[in-house]
């Protein structure tokens, strides 16, 4: 009988091992998904910032082309004629200041 006891004890060790084992491994499994997904997600999150980034940059530059247009001075002396009706002055009108 002590031989029975002996046997049921290491068969519950050997069981009690396998659970172990089986328990890190799926604690393992999970963690690597998890890690997969979190990479999945963080990759997509750089696509769209990227895109976004591009998208942007080219608003930047359309922006810069439309103030230049705006800075012109063709343009500004066009507004000023027509809307304000600001000529140039002829030389009699120009004083010089000492």
């Amino acid at each position: 009988m002590n031989r029975r006891k002996k046997k049921k004890v290491l068969n519950r060790k050997l069981v009690a091992l396998y659970l172990g084992l089986m328990f890190v491994f799926i604690v393992e499994l999970l963690f690597y998904t998890y890690c997969r997904v979190q990479s999945t997600q963080v990759s997509g999150e750089i696509s769209r910032e990227t895109a976004r980034q591009r998208d942007l940059l080219s608003m930047r530059d359309s922006l810069k082309v439309e103030l230049a247009r705006l800075k012109s001075p063709q343009r500004i002396a066009k507004i000023a004629g027509e809307q304000f009706d600001l000529v140039l002055p002829n030389s009699n009108q120009i004083i010089v200041l000492p």
